[in-house]
């Protein structure tokens, strides 16, 4: 039962990356890839991993895991926020796809 488990969420982190991965391709512009690069792949590589711990069940990998986790939380918002900021800075910003803009002076 813990192997169909692990593999739903190793297949569901497959097809969260995969999405992602086909969306920065398809996706018009600055914002909206930056979006793509950091929910579905954040989520993605989270659910591999917890198949993976799942998986594995070892004190070391699980240790490991939570680590990763730990950083992929940490630094994932934090570089797509500079990311964002600093396209708006130099004028990547499509005014006309915006409904309203928090950054304007």
């Amino acid at each position: 039962m813990i192997d169909v488990v692990a593999g739903f969420f190793l297949l569901a982190g497959a097809l969260l990356a995969l999405a992602a991965s086909i969306a920065l391709v398809r996706f018009p512009d600055v914002f909206s890839r930056m979006h793509a690069a950091t929910k579905p792949q954040t989520l993605g590589l989270l659910c591999i991993l917890v198949g993976l711990a799942l998986r594995l069940q070892s004190v070391g990998a699980i240790t490991t895991i939570v680590l990763i986790i730990a950083f992929q939380l940490l630094t994932a918002p934090v570089a797509s926020h500079m990311v964002g900021r600093a396209s708006h800075r130099i004028g990547l910003l499509d005014e006309s796809r915006l409904s309203r803009n928090d950054l304007d002076d």
